[in-house]
């Protein structure tokens, strides 16, 4: 089954997100998890995706992030991460060219927290992920230097250092500097991705200040668990400009490591894939495979195929996990079409005839075909600050060669976590 994207899942997710960090609040709690709201003015510099790229003027977004204190005697993550605020935001991004780039809509949940805080008082570090709705994208004809976003639908990221100039009563003035990009995932080329340097001038609004907060910090036990985790995956990609059409990734994993603290979650474990757009490529048995592997089309599934080892680490936070996967790819034998596709070019002869120049296969294309990674958002069914012996999430990642997007995926899956060890005082 094909589908247009993956991007209204994840949204779906987003909402959720937002509702777990700025609504669902017990009575008990929901005083030391007061409102706060932020309006942001940021200028910076959209960075050239690729040689001949529109040139841009300054760079113009406006932010508005809702948000909440984390203080309370429940929320063991919380406390294990130093009290750090979460929330989402909501952003429009006017990139300079509004012709040939165009503008941004985001909605990024983040996380935000205080850093170097025994020697520089009131700076904040906060990273958001999320999507964001382009209304400018690549076109062969109409825009043909702009081979940075090729999709209306994309993945978001941004990552800010804030500093807290002044405070009063009900209001933190801050200066931040940070980054920001936007791409698709490998879900359509060209996908260079849009890159943003930009700094911001915002105020963080609340009724009740933080350090006004008081309660009981609780001190939780040390503890860890160990897990066992199975998945199963369903991405999208595409193979090359030539073969551009969305087609799925098949995907399963198993791990297994510790739960630390109930916060944070250490393991490793073993990935198998299929791709339909190589198998696809072996089966038509199309230009490369007949000239360099025709013995793939003997085993066309087979070679379509890859499996490794990856390490995962994983933020648990209630009912939200953000996970970073690092992996190494055992078996992965059509890598080395997908790359010689991909990092080619083609020129015209005078006389008419094109001319293809495929990717040369150096050291760098032999560590992208080796190192993968992993990052994105699960949600949980069952609040993970409760230690519960099952759950079952879901989850929206992006899968890369080392930094290089590969596809998107969406993925369901079950835990089990054995016996919690606690350490007695």
């Amino acid at each position: 089954m094909h589908y247009k994207n993956y991007f209204g899942l994840f949204i779906v997710l987003t909402i959720i997100v937002f509702y777990q960090n700025c609504f669902a609040q017990t009575p008990s709690t929901s005083e030391n998890n007061s409102l706060f709201f932020i309006p942001e003015i940021l200028i910076g510099k959209t960075l050239e995706a690729n040689t001949d790229f529109p040139e841009t003027k300054l760079q113009k977004n406006l932010f508005l992030s809702i948000g909440r204190y984390n203080f309370s005697q429940n929320k063991e993550w919380a406390a294990r991460l130093n009290y750090p605020k979460t929330g989402i935001s909501f952003g429009y991004t006017d990139f300079g060219n509004s012709e040939k780039v165009g503008q941004a809509y985001s909605i990024l949940p983040f996380i935000e927290f205080s850093i170097l805080k025994s020697h520089i008082e009131g700076l904040n570090l906060q990273i958001g992920f999320g999507s964001s709705y382009m209304n400018t994208q690549y076109d062969e004809i109409t825009n043909e230097f702009n081979r940075a976003i090729t999709t209306k639908i994309n993945w978001s990221f941004r990552s800010f250092v804030y500093y807290d100039m002044f405070k009063s009563n009900a209001t933190d003035w801050r200066f931040g500097l940070g980054y920001l990009h936007h791409s698709n995932g490998h879900t359509n080329l060209p996908n260079q991705g849009l890159n943003s340097l930009a700094a911001s001038i915002s105020a963080k609004i609340d009724h009740k200040k933080s350090s006004s907060y008081t309660f009981e910090e609780p001190n939780f036990r040390a503890k860890s668990q160990m897990y066992f985790d199975f998945r199963f995956g369903l991405g999208q990609n595409v193979l090359s400009t030539h073969f551009n059409t969305k087609k799925e990734v098949y995907s399963i994993a198993a791990s297994a490591g510790k739960i630390i603290n109930n916060t944070f979650k250490f393991g490793g474990g073993f990935y198998y894939r299929f791709y339909e757009h190589y198998y696809d490529y072996i089966k038509n048995n199309e230009a490369l495979v007949a000239e360099q592997v025709p013995h793939f089309t003997d085993n066309p599934y087979g070679y379509a195929t890859t499996f490794g080892l990856f390490a995962t680490s994983e933020l648990l936070l209630d009912h939200i996990g953000i996970e970073f996967n690092l992996g190494l790819n055992i078996y992965k034998p059509f890598y080395k079409i997908d790359w010689q596709l991909n990092q080619g070019y083609s020129y015209d002869l005078e006389n008419g005839e094109t001319v293809e120049v495929l990717g040369e296969l150096d050291w760098y294309y032999e560590i992208k075909r080796t190192v993968s990674a992993r990052l994105g958002l699960k949600y949980y069914l069952w609040s993970t600050n409760k230690a519960p012996k099952y759950n079952a999430y879901i989850g929206a990642h992006i899968n890369a060669n080392l930094g290089q997007a590969d596809f998107t995926e969406l993925s369901i899956g079950y835990e089990y976590r054995f016996g919690l060890k606690e350490k007695h005082k």
